[in-house]
């Protein structure tokens, strides 16, 4: 089976074709903004112009617009191909890359840049069961509730294992040529994760 990954949450524009757990061909660009500019461009150049037998797409959290940006395309993808379309979080996928390198390891916090000066904070355990729903705080609140000796995410991971003691930082990022079926990643519903409002609000919204 053919399966299409797709992640425009994170800074990174990210897109991989496997058969199976092999990959066929992926690109993986940190542009941080221009997702909508970028994506079908990188699509269109995998084998056979990325088409799959199903679709796997971050539905966040992260970037308001690269969610919908990836959505969207997803969608559209899958209703062109006839296949299936399912989301997965950006979330757990660190968490599952981050306990594949640390197989010891009984839980991990996950951490990224929620804007804002705030962060996303998940707490997971080996089964990539969460502790607890996302939820956007401060730095410092998040390394009140972090709890595990291991942590993940991008720069932010570092921020709040320095504001702890005795804890291991590891930074990845959501980069679609590290998935496997073996992650044990959770279906999710093509719901986006936006976890708060978006900063940008059309006129008239929000001002009563």
């Amino acid at each position: 089976m053919r399966t299409l990954l797709i992640d425009t949450a994170s800074p990174a524009c990210s897109v991989a074709l496997f058969d199976g757990d092999e990959l066929l061909a992926a690109h993986h660009e940190v542009i941080g903004r221009g997702h909508a500019e970028k994506l079908v461009g990188l699509i269109a150049r995998l084998p056979d112009k990325g088409k799959a037998d199903q679709i796997l797409v971050d539905v966040g959290p992260g970037s308001f617009t690269g969610i919908r940006v990836g959505l969207s395309a997803a969608r559209a993808l899958a209703f062109a191909w006839h296949c299936e379309c399912h989301g997965f979080s950006q979330m757990e996928y660190l968490a599952a890359l981050a306990l594949r390198q640390n197989p010891d390891a009984d839980h991990v916090d996950v951490v990224i840049n929620g804007g804002n000066g705030e962060v996303f904070f998940q707490s997971f355990d080996r089964t990539l069961s969460p502790a607890a729903v996302i939820i956007s705080i401060l730095p410092a609140k998040a390394a009140e509730l972090s709890c595990s000796h291991f942590i993940t995410g991008d720069a932010c991971a570092a921020q709040i294992a320095e504001l702890r003691s005795n804890i291991e930082a590891l930074i990845g990022e959501c980069d679609m040529r590290l998935w496997s079926y073996d992650l044990g990643l959770k279906e999710k519903t093509l719901t986006p994760l936006y976890i708060r409002a978006p900063d940008a609000k059309l006129p008239g919204i929000g001002n009563r």
